[in-house]
């Protein structure tokens, strides 16, 4: 676990990675919500106060190891979906904007779900306001029809859990990458951040490749469940594999890159300067 601090409003907040996600101390977030000079007591009374979170406390609290000036000490933590859960018992006008902000992310998704164009709308959005290029956005957008049309296909043929889709799409990763997910994330120094969305422009090209060319060939073999849909997927991810060897081939390199999104932002800003010159 790497312990690392954030700041909001001036105020410290400590974190943990734990279980693949971010954990944030409730004590720091309340403190810095609230400006109390005892926030442990605010938030005993905030329990006694909204019983639904006095239920849920066990589901939503994880004691968590983090650093303090007296050494590592068992903290009480929360990923992201249960800090939103607490800050909407907070009656602040520092949590207003978090409310507000909650309120109108599902005021979003239901107009979504009317109109499903408005969600590309808003991905669009969102990769423009990271700093991405539209020829990278195109690509990514087309890569998220492609997995879609994938993840139909395993479901017809019986494909149900979560647990299987990951290990079919860790299996196919590897069958064309050479690399598990885990350990391409660890190349591109990345933890929770999808992989595809740092994935430069030929990555991406040969991950769409392995995931429609196994999409194809389980519309023609018609597999029957996990097993059968599991070799499929290592043999449509095969055929990227060969791409791949091709294309490394000719260039002289592996098209495996460290690189993430920061390092691909800032190549498409350098590239956009070299044109302006």
């Amino acid at each position: 676990m790497n312990d690392k601090m954030i700041v909001f409003d001036n105020r410290k907040i400590r974190r943990v990675w734990f279980n693949d996600d971010w954990h944030f101390s409730i004590v720091d977030v309340v403190n810095a919500l609230i400006d109390s000079k005892n926030p442990r007591d605010y938030v005993k009374k905030m329990r006694k106060r909204d019983l639904e979170l006095r239920k849920g406390w066990g589901q939503i609290v994880t004691p968590l190891l983090i650093k303090t000036k007296g050494g590592k000490q068992s903290i009480l933590c929360s990923n992201k979906k249960g800090i939103f859960r607490i800050i909407q018992s907070i009656p602040s006008k520092k949590a207003e904007p978090f409310k507000l902000w909650l309120a109108q992310v599902g005021s979003e998704r239901i107009d979504e779900i009317d109109d499903p164009e408005l969600s590309i709308d808003r991905v669009m959005k969102i990769y423009l306001s990271k700093g991405y290029s539209e020829k990278w956005i195109n690509q990514r957008l087309k890569t998220i029809e492609v997995r879609k049309e994938l993840t139909d296909e395993w479901k017809r043929s019986g494909v149900s859990s979560d647990q299987e889709f990951a290990i079919l799409i860790n299996e196919m990763t590897l069958a064309w990458s050479g690399k598990s997910i885990r350990d391409y994330k660890d190349l591109k120094c990345l933890k929770k951040e999808n992989l595809r969305d740092n994935m430069t422009n030929l990555e991406l090209a040969l991950n769409t490749l392995a995931e429609a060319t196994t999409t194809e060939i389980s519309k023609e073999e018609s597999p029957k469940g996990f097993n059968e849909s599991e070799n499929v997927s290592v043999r449509g991810a095969g055929v990227a594999r060969v791409a791949r060897k091709k294309v490394e081939k000719e260039l002289g390199r592996s098209v495996i890159s460290p690189q993430n999104a920061r390092d691909l932002i800032e190549l498409d800003k350098e590239e956009v300067i070299n044109y302006g010159k």
